[in-house]
């Protein structure tokens, strides 16, 4: 996703301690989730400053995601992705896209299974004023 050449920032394995699902328990009580976020976007400015102000702060970004993860309790991942990716766009202007993957490794299905995950790609040209 995004054009060839494009510079990307990225956060993997965020992990939270969170209230998410569609079963009332689930809504009750903590289970794991991990969050991964990349961020399209030109880097080449903060490249040749050394500038924090010509990129995006991780940790700006890692907060709101924490924010939104320990946030309202949500039924769906699919929601959760959906504001991560929104928030990200409208906080950080320099971003062209993002892609949100929200996985949660604990998710009530009979059977085994390493992972289950949801993950959506944003553009901010697709954002609604």
């Amino acid at each position: 996703f995004g054009s060839v050449g494009m510079d990307r920032i990225f956060l993997r394995g965020m992990r939270f301690m969170a209230c998410h699902g569609v079963l009332p328990h689930e809504r009750e009580i903590p289970q794991p989730f991990e969050v991964d976020v990349e961020l399209g976007l030109s880097l080449r400015a903060a490249g040749e400053s050394d500038d924090l102000g010509n990129t995006v702060n991780y940790a700006k970004v890692y907060r709101t995601v924490s924010s939104i993860m320990n946030g309202e309790s949500k039924r769906l991942i699919e929601s959760l992705a959906e504001e991560i990716a929104e928030d990200l766009l409208w906080q950080f202007s320099p971003l062209r896209w993002v892609r949100v993957t929200v996985h949660k490794p604990t998710a009530p299905i009979d059977g085994i299974f390493s992972d289950v995950g949801v993950t959506i790609l944003r553009r901010r040209k697709d954002l609604v004023c």
